[in-house]
């Protein structure tokens, strides 16, 4: 009989430990899956409120952006668009002339573009044989890149050449850097300033094909 009752209460003991092994096991993985689900949520919130990675597919941003640059985009800085009306909230600054932003392609709105600020609502532009002449002043732009010595006329397009025209309230004249190979505001216009999703500040890889990274470019800031 005290052999018996013994068995018992090692069986018992046993069944207790699975038990207790099993519950363990089902706490660690409780634990791993809330941290996964709260991680995937402030990574999503993170992209809509903050942060956003772009990578860099065209050359028009040469020298300062090279195709295989991925670059973050802070989105604050502007603030942020309340659905359905046109007003940002907190809106630190506007976009200035001289930042580099991110928009969405007035002519493609599944696209998003990147250059420079170059004019603001109110301001006239003119571009006469590649330089930029602001409200009737040329403009010494140290970010400006020239690869083609041909000056084109502006019968042929306004690449060159465009005649002066002044920015409406809430809009951007925005350009390439590299100024000879860029589809920016001397061709399709303007763009809207509830567009705009915010100014790129840091190039955090650069690649063009891998593994061929581009050291000297990670973690510069971009002006």
């Amino acid at each position: 009989m005290k052999q018996a009752a013994r068995k018992d209460k090692r069986a018992i003991r046993e069944q207790q430990a699975e038990i207790g092994q099993e519950k363990s096991h089902r706490t660690i993985f409780q634990e791993y899956s809330e941290a996964f689900v709260v991680a995937v949520i402030l990574a999503i919130l993170i992209r809509a409120l903050f942060v956003q990675a772009f990578k860099i597919p065209s050359s028009s941003m040469e020298p300062t952006l090279l195709v295989g640059d991925h670059i973050l985009v802070n989105k604050l800085l502007y603030g942020i668009r309340i659905p359905f009306t046109d007003a940002r909230w907190p809106q630190f600054v506007s976009p200035r002339r001289g930042d580099v932003i991110v928009f969405v392609y007035p002519d493609d709105r599944t696209k998003d573009f990147i250059k420079r600020v170059v004019a603001i609502g109110g301001d006239t532009v003119e571009i006469r044989n590649k330089k930029v002449i602001l409200n009737g002043k040329e403009v010494n732009d140290p970010h400006a890149h020239f690869f083609d010595r041909m000056v084109r006329s502006g019968d042929m397009n306004p690449r060159d050449n465009m005649p002066p025209v002044t920015v409406p309230p809430g809009h951007l004249f925005v350009m390439g850097d590299n100024r000879d190979f860029s589809h920016d505001s001397r061709f399709w216009g303007f763009v809207p300033l509830e567009d705009v999703k915010g100014e790129a500040f840091l190039i955090y890889y650069s690649a063009q094909t891998f593994p061929g990274i581009r050291w000297d470019r990670v973690f510069d800031v971009i002006r």
